[in-house]
């Protein structure tokens, strides 16, 4: 079944795909903002006082922040979204690999910057699909 969009003959499963390339990376991004938003409770287990777990979750949300940044950015700019989450898993491999390098580290990196990988393809595919 063939349907037509602004004067152009489209098949169904490719504006499904479309949709489905749109939204992924935008609800990806919200989903690994709120995974690494997740380390900061971690705070919670110790006994401080309430200035002292403020202070710790800004600090532990520093990168909360920063990755805020990118959706909101992206969502019009997808270029920006891909670019900003390659910058920051190179980053975070960077900053891994500062201390002594040790395998286990690598390893464990890979939880963080995977996602990011994949989160920053899907939104260079989408910026390549509108253009």
């Amino acid at each position: 079944m063939k349907k037509r969009v602004k004067g152009k003959k489209i098949n169904g499963n490719k504006r499904k795909v479309g949709k489905w390339l749109y939204w992924s990376p935008r609800v990806l991004t919200i989903l690994f903002i709120l995974f690494i938003s997740m380390f900061s409770l971690d705070i919670f287990g110790n006994n401080y006082t309430f200035w002292e777990t403020v202070v710790g979750l800004l600090m532990h949300n520093i990168p909360t922040f920063i990755l805020l940044i990118f959706p909101i950015v992206a969502w019009k700019y997808e270029w920006l979204g891909a670019v900003g989450f390659f910058l920051f898993a190179v980053g975070y491999i960077i900053m891994i690999l500062r201390n002594p390098f040790q395998w286990y580290l690598l390893a464990w990196s890979l939880e963080i910057v995977g996602p990011a990988i994949i989160i920053g393809v899907l939104w260079w595919m989408n910026w390549k699909r509108k253009r």
